[in-house]
């Protein structure tokens, strides 16, 4: 038995799946409050989904791996208890320490904008000086079950300026005054060793349980869907939208908010814009959506010209920390409203596979979609339409059941 948890904007959810890839069980467990959510709350989640765990399953796993949000960071003690707040992934507080990195980086390095897991470490331990870890939300939650601090693993790493072609930290990442501090970098999924004793003893997982090093949320995601080919597209329709596809090449653009995750012998390329089901949210609860999206006709464009984003701020296709929201006019129906988002959000997802295109990725033949979005069949038919291929839905859409089968892929690579 296999246990992935998947730490995403909202909350938090597990899954267990066996050596067929199966899954046994699910559970899901949302935070007090999505805007604030802190460190304590993320441990709390765990925590509650380990006790939630059915205890036959919990004595017959044997691996555990975690995902989490790509660039949320915080400092901790030697203990692990957070000397720090945690700065999410949109956190944009650090330009002027971004400004910093621009000056001794390469040019147009991913690390060089305010929501860089680098920037944002400058940042903390400017205003921290009692830690002992850098780490990325992942790297602190698989510690908190391994009792080994400071690992990572290079998906994570990769927006903090980790070399994932030479798999090592730059030169000039390591004379930085927080150098000591950044973790020590392993491949997605790398055993770490067993479950601490005291964790299994809480919540009765076998001893011989092996923590892995995780991933990031939208590769947890990619993973899920289980492509392996090139010329396919995985879009990710949380909170955010993500859109990744698997490349001969490597594809680096920061001016674009694009960026290459290595995977395997293979390069994964993909943005993240801040617009998402999240705005959604924002103005419908499930049941509203379900009932409004049910009026809307995916084959009509909307004479409305929405870019909608929760606040001010797009990281990709478009990076631009200044870009406003678009979310006028507003009309008296609310049908049309949600046409007019919708239509706006698969306007992002074609503008960008258009840009991984223009810049060297495979053209598509189709487009798989996971995550809560993925439900919504007339957007699911507007966003065919829009893109002009086939668009379908992944067997799994949820990034825990990635992160689970990172686990079993790494028992099964060990076998």
């Amino acid at each position: 038995m296999f246990l992935g948890i998947d730490f995403g904007t909202s909350g938090a959810r597990a899954c267990v799946i066996d050596t067929q890839k199966v899954m046994l069980w699910e559970q899901r467990v949302d935070y007090p409050d999505a805007t604030t959510q802190t460190p304590q709350e993320w441990r709390e989640a765990l925590y509650q989904l380990l006790d939630l765990l059915p205890n036959h399953l919990a004595r017959e796993l044997c691996g555990i791996a975690i995902d989490g949000t790509s660039g949320t960071v915080l400092l901790c003690d030697e203990l692990l208890e957070p000397v720090s707040a945690a700065l999410p992934y949109n956190d944009s507080r650090a330009g002027v320490q971004a400004a910093q990195l621009n000056a001794i980086a390469p040019e147009n390095h991913t690390v060089c904008t305010a929501t860089s897991g680098l920037a944002k470490f400058l940042w903390l331990t400017q205003q921290h000086s009692a830690a002992h870890h850098c780490l990325h939300q992942a790297d602190w939650l698989t510690a908190l079950l391994s009792r080994e601090p400071g690992i990572s693993d290079y998906h994570n790493a990769l927006k903090t300026g980790y070399d994932v072609e030479r798999l090592c930290w730059p030169d000039w990442i390591l004379a930085l005054p927080l150098a000591h501090l950044l973790p020590e970098v392993v491949a997605p999924g790398a055993v770490i060793g067993n479950i601490g004793p005291d964790v299994a003893a809480r919540f009765g997982i076998a001893k011989n349980c092996l923590i892995h090093a995780g991933t990031t949320d939208s590769v947890a995601a990619f993973i899920a869907s289980d492509v392996h080919e090139t010329g396919v597209g995985v879009t990710s329709l949380g909170t955010t939208l993500v859109l990744k596809q698997l490349s001969s090449q490597r594809i680096d653009a920061p001016e674009y908010g694009i960026y290459s995750h290595r995977y395997s012998d293979m390069w994964l390329v993909g943005g993240a814009s801040n617009a998402g089901s999240g705005m959604l949210r924002h103005h419908f609860n499930d049941e509203q959506l379900a009932a409004l999206s049910a009026r809307i006709d995916p084959l009509l464009d909307s004479p409305l010209d929405y870019y909608p984003l929760p606040k001010i701020g797009e990281r990709f296709p478009v990076n631009d920390a200044q870009l406003k929201p678009r979310l006028t006019p507003r009309p008296r129906d609310d049908a049309e409203f949600l046409h007019g988002l919708l239509q706006g959000l698969a306007r992002i997802e074609a503008a960008g596979y258009a840009k991984l295109r223009e810049l060297g990725a495979a053209p598509l033949k189709r487009v798989m979609t996971n995550g809560g979005g993925a439900k919504n069949a007339p957007w699911q038919q507007m966003r065919a339409r829009i893109l002009g291929i086939p668009v379908e839905t992944c067997s799994h859409a949820e990034a825990a059941y990635g992160a689970a089968l990172l686990t079993c892929l790494h028992h099964d690579a060990q076998a």
